[in-house]
């Protein structure tokens, strides 16, 4: 074997997910898996979704040793640091790639990692992969897109490279090289229909200034309407899914390739039924016909703010009103809408959660998702609060997520506009109800009322 890839997610050890119950494969690892392997090179993968650690400490253990590729991310970088111990006591050479590493790339070679993979990683670890089997440091400065330690212990970083341009010309997902079975009939028996998962495209070219490009930086490649078609149809054929999940950053960018891709969809007879990611702004009439007439049943929108002042701080090129709307259009063709929403952004005053509020009960989407803003590495969030960042945890036990923001409100007082939003968006609708529940209103009137008085005495409490 030439190399074993892992990720570091153990859906087992997460309550949230264990609730949920609605994983999906890693597809990062699979595609650079599939690549891997049309170059001639011996790739195996330990999937650990439905795995233990112990697993994995046996299998790198047993051995013999090779190289061992790890994808790391927001969440998983506590689990990756002890991967990379364990693969360095028993003596495996440890790449780590994905959305977090590059921002922190001294951090990981510290805890372990002999190389650090800065953006794609398919091309990289093509070369990365002999260079490190046949123990030739030298040719590493030599190799486009990584970073390590020279003899002197200093950080090199070698030269970006070029991304993947014909993204056509890459195989699939090497799905056949893990259980996928299993995570469509995990679906099935949580909630009645099994799901799958595809991309359609790389990259997102919008500027989000909360939003981590670390991978595939402001681009947007698409494949071919044909070659999704195709995919899609062998997923079909194979799992016999109920639906399907389309991972693209923002599935509706081009409008044109979406219109083809629904014509091949149609000559093909393929309508299973899925969600995706838009944008208020690429939605309008025949987009949202388009996508009805597919079989979507439902788009998230990042909706963050009801307040434009905060939208237009963080760069989200969209206005309320084309939120507002962009939700109406899709009720109109029978699409529901989940809405992700964020508090805190900086600047985010009481008068703003109060905008949010109301342009949630007036939008009125299916689903809301809520998050407090947390400052990632490597983006212009970041950089502007900075100085102002505290670590509840140490580096390597922690995540960009577990940090305080001096001058940021408590946790608390999300936690009030939480409850607010909640009771605020629920009465609403029942006062659009026939024969609606009087002590249910009563009780979300109370609720209502306490967290306003809430928001307001955490209002003056800003963190030190």
């Amino acid at each position: 074997m030439d190399i074993l890839l892992t990720h570091g997610y153990f859906l087992y050890e997460d309550p949230k997910e264990l609730q949920i119950m609605k994983p999906y494969p890693p597809l990062g690892i699979l595609y650079i898996c599939s690549h891997l392997r049309k170059k001639g090179l011996s790739v195996e993968v330990f999937d650990s979704t439905f795995s233990s650690r112990q697993e994995l400490w046996n299998l790198l253990h047993q051995g013999p040793p090779s190289v061992l590729g790890v994808y790391a991310n927001l969440m998983t970088r506590s689990n990756v640091v002890e991967i990379l111990q364990v693969a360095k006591e028993t003596g495996w050479r440890a790449i780590v790639g994905g959305p977090e590493p590059g921002a922190y790339i001294s951090e990981y070679l510290a805890s372990g990692a002999d190389v650090v993979v800065i953006g794609e990683g398919e091309a990289t670890l093509e070369e990365l992969v002999p260079a490190l089997k046949s123990q030739s440091c030298e040719t590493l400065h030599n190799i486009e897109g990584i970073a390590f330690r020279g003899s002197d212990g200093s950080v090199i970083r070698t030269k970006t490279r070029e991304q993947i341009r014909d993204i056509d010309a890459q195989p699939w997902p090497a799905r056949e090289s893990i259980d996928l079975a299993r995570y469509v009939g995990t679906w099935r028996e949580h909630h009645g229909m099994g799901s799958v998962s595809l991309i359609t495209a790389r990259g997102c070219p919008y500027h989000c200034r909360w939003c981590s490009h670390e991978v595939f930086g402001k681009t947007h490649r698409r494949r071919k309407p044909v070659s999704v078609a195709d995919e899609l149809e062998w997923l079909i054929n194979r799992y016999q899914p109920e639906m399907a999940w389309i991972a693209d950053d923002v599935f509706t960018i081009h409008h044109g390739w979406l219109f083809q891709y629904a014509a091949e969809r149609r000559h093909r007879g393929l309508k299973v039924p899925f969600e995706c990611i838009s944008r208020a702004d690429r939605l309008n009439p025949q987009v949202a016909e388009t996508l009805a007439e597919m079989g979507c049943y439902r788009i998230w929108i990042g909706s963050e703010s009801g307040s434009q002042r905060i939208l237009d701080a963080m760069e989200r090129g969209v206005t309320v009103e084309q939120v507002q709307t962009a939700v109406s259009l899709c009720r109109s063709v029978g699409i529901q809408t989940g809405m992700f929403l964020m508090w805190g952004y900086e600047g985010e005053e009481l008068s703003d959660v109060f905008a949010t509020v109301e342009h949630v009960k007036k939008t009125n989407p299916d689903i809301f998702l809520t998050t407090v803003a947390y400052p990632i590495k490597g983006t212009p969030y970041f950089a502007e609060v900075a100085d102002r960042v505290d670590s509840l945890k140490p580096w390597h036990t922690g995540s960009d997520r577990e940090v305080r923001i001096r001058g940021q409100h408590s946790r608390q007082f999300y936690g009030f506009a939480d409850k607010l939003l909640r009771g605020e968006v629920e009465l609403e609708r029942l006062r659009h109800k026939a024969n609606a529940d009087v002590s249910a209103i009563a009780a979300l009137q109370t609720q209502i009322a306490d967290a306003r008085a809430g928001l307001r005495t955490c209002a003056l409490e800003i963190e030190a």
